[in-house]
């Protein structure tokens, strides 16, 4: 059976595997990210890879997935909005220390890969669209059975989606994208916000916080929301509908067989998931008879970014 590595590169860890062609983690390691140094990054990577690989010198080759936009080759680090990093070519620095061929992937990308090989939408075999909802959100497209990285290797992207024209100022330098009304940094901000406005409905969150809407945190609104606290939910629902507008928007777009949803935040469960069901199906009723996707969480958890970059490895 063939192994491959794959690492996972996120603004605090870099977490490793090796994995097998069913997608099982035989071995794992991390590291902390020194996330100023672009140089002692780019030398944890290789540590981690290259532990990995003496300890299993049967592994073939090595799959990367970093949070950061990857040129159209698949070679370099454009950008990395949490890590120091511009222009850093990463995949062939990384090959030339371990020994191994390796692939470079942005990190929604993999993870989306990982759930359509091994999990939410392992029962398809075409074509899937994924969302990954933490602080900001992220997306990757499969189609046609491949990664579908777009012309300049920048597809995916779907938190800069526009979801409100003129809305709230987004960190890419346009306004009112998903990101702004579909991620945890959102669902804080509707929720402080809440408490601020209606604190009787807020006194499970507020207590939570120590009394102040500013230190609200995105644990506690989900605490607080399974406790039953008004403005907790109301916080998930606002996220929920606007994920599930997007998710129509997808549905409309690419016809996929399957849509994802997934990233820290899915932690919730129904409290995403619920509203954001609903508001998918209200939004694309009027199609009747026709077929959608069905919209669901993602199943790999915090080991879809290893799994997803080893598995790309594989098809060098």
């Amino acid at each position: 059976m063939t192994l491959t590595i794959g690492v996972d590169v996120g603004g605090t860890k870099v977490a490793g595997g090796v994995v097998d062609e069913r997608g099982n983690v035989l071995a794992a390691n991390r590291r902390s990210t020194p996330a100023e140094d672009p140089a002692g990054t780019r030398d944890t990577i290789a540590e981690v890879a290259a532990e990995l690989a003496r300890e299993h010198p049967e592994a073939v080759s090595i799959g990367i997935g970093a949070a950061a936009w990857i040129d159209a080759a698949g070679s370099t680090v454009l950008f990395a909005p949490n890590l120091a990093w511009r222009d850093e070519p990463l995949r062939d620095y990384v090959s030339k220390q371990v020994g191994l061929p390796t692939v470079l992937e942005n990190d929604a990308n993999v993870a989306a890969w990982a759930e359509f090989r091994f999990g939410a939408a392992r029962q398809a075999d075409d074509s899937m669209v994924m969302i990954t909802v933490g602080t900001g959100i992220g997306g990757g497209i499969v189609l046609g059975g491949k990664l579908w990285r777009g012309a300049n290797g920048m597809a995916g992207e779907l938190g800069h989606i526009q979801s409100v024209p003129d809305g709230h100022p987004c960190g890419c330098g346009r306004l009112g994208c998903l990101e702004q009304y579909a991620s945890g940094n959102a669902l804080v901000r509707f929720a402080r916000a809440g408490a601020r406005q209606e604190p009787e409905r807020a006194a499970q969150l507020l207590e939570l916080a120590g009394g102040d809407p500013l230190a609200i945190s995105g644990r506690q609104i989900t605490e607080a929301a399974r406790a039953g606290d008004g403005v907790a939910r109301d916080a998930f629902a606002q996220i929920g509908y606007w994920l599930g507008v997007a998710m129509a928007d997808l549905a409309q777009s690419f016809d996929p067989q399957i849509l994802v949803v997934g990233g820290g935040v899915i932690d919730a469960g129904d409290l995403l998931m619920g509203p954001t069901q609903r508001t998918y199906r209200d939004q694309l009723a009027a199609r009747g008879r026709f077929p959608i996707a069905e919209v669901v969480a993602a199943q790999m958890g915090n080991t879809a970014g290893v799994v997803g970059a080893a598995d790309l490895a594989r098809r060098i």
